[in-house]
Parts: structure tokens; C-alpha cells; sequence
């Protein structure tokens, strides 16, 4: 490089400085001095220190491990690459570094500011070969305002493209036109009797100009019911396979031991944060001890309808991820931040879960076709995944159905 190394790691460290005091509204000028004389985890304790909550680095060993990986850059110039893919595959299912789901930590702060000039100058085909790294480097620098040190870096983001409309042959085109037209001319006759039938009642009774006055409200009645009855039966169908209508929480199984009567299944007594234990029955007996089963974090349905399985009584249903040919059969995992009894939610869908889910109305078989895994093993709802206050629910089995 033509820039010599003590120049780099002073422009990189003014960047933290600048990053980091905005971040923490401290005047960046009482810490230019220390750029070059210490390094980073002395200039960032320091700067910590300085602030109002006064924390250090000491105990936070997540934030201590991405200060040593942002000091690489300065140094070794060749192997970037290797530390980009590294960041890259970190990035793969969260949004932050360290923190609470979506919140950027000191860290997120701290290696952005490392890495801004690095990424500043990446080619397109670089941007396209680190595709989750771009992904936080714009959420990051939309997230936070650096000040006028840090200048937009401009990300490009993946097109929606709607799924192309199904082509039909012609034959198939006429064949419905014709049918749709039969439909109506039929539909017409059958409206237009009756409505004579109604009129030449009317007219006997009212005369002819008020019998046309009571057909015009008829068939104005007539229109506004046939428009009425598709939308609520789209809205019917869309609110009976929303996935809003489970609750689905955290819980941890306190308690484990084989059913009684039943082999193939296990009873588990489950904490979701309420003062009484949930007694939930799961057919994990083939794939599972109750013992690897203790003191393990799980995701389980709430609201389903409590019922006997063989004569114990189950108030839950634990999701489970299964490969293909259901030789594989495991729990879902919630992040170890996660809280016990927090609600999983997903993006775009906030309506309230039922209090109990209707058995006859089969909304339980009707949301769990869309419930699987991704190739990264993150556990979704047609795509959209299962969130936590400490990141997305996973599995060990990637692209899995979940039931």
C-alpha cells in the first residue's frame, strides 16, 4: 500500500472516535489525542468510561471479540478477504453483532467504523459476493447518524420481482369465456323473471311509476349483496390462515418423562413464564430422552385447545423441525437471549393471537403447511421468521417442515 500503516490505523481510529462519541454524545476532540498512542480497546474503554452509563469492556467478551477482529484491518491487507467472508456468514441470520434483535450494540458501532473505508471502495462484483455484509452496512448506517464523516454508501437492493400470471391455451381460454357467458345469459334470465315477477306484482298494487321506483332498489340491492359476498369470503380465508392466530411462545421443560400408556410419546412440564408449569404431550419419545429433553429452551403453540392424549392431560403443542422422510425429528431452538414466555412474532403480521383456536375450524392444519425451515436452518412462516427479542428461532435441519 502506498499509505503507510501508522496513517491507516490513526484514519481508522478517528473514525471510531468520530462513530463512537456520537453514538454516546461526547465531544470527539478529548480523545484525538489518544489516537495514535493506544489502541483500540484502550480507546474505546476509555471512551466508554467518559459516558454517562460508564461502561467498560471488561465483561462484555462478545464486544472484546469484535474490538480484536476490527483491529485486523490495519494490519494484513491480504487477509481482508478471508475477514469479510467471516463477517458475512456472522450476518447470515441476524441484524446486529451483539444485542437485543434488531438494536446495534458498541460493537456493530465499532467494526462499522473499521471496515467503512475498506467497504467505501468495493467493487460490484465484491458487493454481490458479500451480500449479508452490505445488507448490515446500510441498515447500520441508516440506523445511526455518524455526522458528516461517514458519507452514504450506496447499497443496492434486491428487485420484487411478482410471480409471473399463469399463461392459459386458448382452448382453455374460450372454454371458460364461453362458460362465463352461458353463466351470465343464465344468471340474467333467472334475475330478469324474477323481477318481473316482482314488478307485476308492484304494478298491480302501486301502479306503474312507482313499480319502476321499487325495481331500480331491487336490483340495486341485487348488485351491492353480490359484490358483498367474495370479499368476505377472501377476508374469512386470509383471517383463517394468518399466523397471527397462534401464540406462540419461549419455554424452557423443567421436567421430562415417558407417557405412561404410550410409547412413541413423552410428557414434559414446560415453564412459559406463568406461576403454574404447562403439561404439554409430544411424540418425541422415537427421538428424544427425557434426559436431552431437561433444561432445554423450546417454541410451543399455547392456545390450542387442551386435551387428553392417552389420558394425560396436554395444554400446548411443542414445534418440532423434521426432515423429508421423518427419520430426523427435533425441537425448534430459541435464542439463549431470549426471555421464558415472550410471544414469537412475525414481520408483517400483528393481529391478536385467538385465546383458544377453534378446532372445527381446522386453523391449525390450515397455517402449519407454511411453517419450515430455510437452507440456513432458520425457522419461517412462509419466509418470514420466527422472531425473538434475542434474534430467530432455528433448527439444525435446514429446509424442514415444522409441525
Amino acid at each position: 500500500m502506498a499509505i503507510p500503516s501508522q496513517s491507516i490505523v490513526s484514519s481508522r481510529n478517528q473514525l471510531i472516535v468520530s462513530a463512537l462519541c456520537k453514538r454516546l454524545n461526547l465531544n470527539p476532540n478529548n480523545f484525538y489525542d489518544d489516537v495514535l498512542q493506544g489502541d483500540i480497546k484502550s480507546l474505546c474503554t476509555k471512551i466508554l468510561m467518559s459516558s454517562q452509563s460508564g461502561n467498560t469492556l471488561e465483561s462484555n467478551g462478545e464486544v472484546t471479540k469484535w474490538i480484536a477482529f476490527a483491529e485486523k484491518f490495519p494490519e494484513n491487507s491480504e487477509a481482508h478477504l478471508s475477514a469479510y467472508n467471516e463477517l458475512n456468514g456472522c450476518l447470515a441470520s441476524k441484524s446486529v453483532l451483539v444485542g437485543e434483535g434488531l438494536t446495534p450494540s458498541e460493537a456493530d458501532i465499532i467494526v462499522f467504523s473499521a471496515i467503512y473505508s475498506y467497504v467505501k471502495g468495493f467493487s460490484d462484483s465484491d458487493r454481490k459476493s458479500l451480500p449479508h455484509l452490505m445488507r448490515w452496512m446500510d441498515y447500520i448506517q441508516n440506523k445511526d447518524d455518524f455526522g458528516e464523516r461517514f458519507e452514504q454508501i450506496l447499497v443496492e437492493k434486491d428487485k420484487f420481482e411478482p410471480p409471473a400470471p399463469k399463461i392459459l391455451d386458448k382452448v382453455e381460454v374460450d372454454s371458460n369465456a364461453k362458460k362465463t357467458m352461458q353463466s351470465t345469459k343464465d344468471a340474467n334470465s333467472v334475475e330478469k323473471g324474477s323481477s318481473l315477477n316482482k314488478t307485476a306484482d308492484v304494478e298491480k298494487v302501486k301502479g306503474d311509476s312507482q313499480a319502476k321506483t321499487e325495481k331500480k332498489k331491487l336490483d340495486s340491492q341485487t348488485t351491492i349483496e353480490k359484490k358483498k359476498l367474495p370479499e368476505k369470503a377472501a377476508d374469512e380465508k386470509d383471517k383463517d390462515t394468518s399466523v397471527s392466530l397462534l401464540k406462540i411462545q419461549v419455554g424452557l421443560i423443567r421436567k421430562a418423562w415417558k407417557h405412561p400408556s404410550a410409547d412413541s410419546l413423552l410428557v414434559e412440564e414446560i415453564d412459559t413464564g406463568d406461576a403454574k408449569l404447562r403439561q404439554v404431550v409430544s411424540g418425541l419419545a422415537k427421538y428424544c430422552s427425557p434426559d436431552e429433553l431437561t433444561n432445554r429452551r423450546v417454541v410451543l403453540i399455547t392456545n390450542v385447545k387442551p386435551g387428553k392424549l392417552r389420558d394425560v392431560m396436554s395444554e400446548g403443542l411443542v414445534l418440532c423441525a423434521s426432515n423429508e422422510d421423518h427419520t430426523i425429528v427435533e425441537p425448534l431452538t430459541p435464542p439463549e437471549s431470549a426471555k421464558i414466555g415472550e410471544c414469537v412474532s412475525f414481520s408483517g403480521h400483528e393481529g391478536k393471537p385467538e385465546d383458544v383456536l377453534n378446532p372445527k375450524k381446522k386453523q391449525l392444519e390450515k397455517i402449519t403447511p407454511h411453517l419450515f425451515t430455510d437452507d440456513k436452518g432458520v425457522a419461517t412462516f412462509k419466509g418470514i421468521p420466527f422472531m425473538t427479542s434475542g434474534g430467530p428461532c432455528t433448527s439444525s435441519i435446514p429446509k424442514a417442515s415444522i409441525k
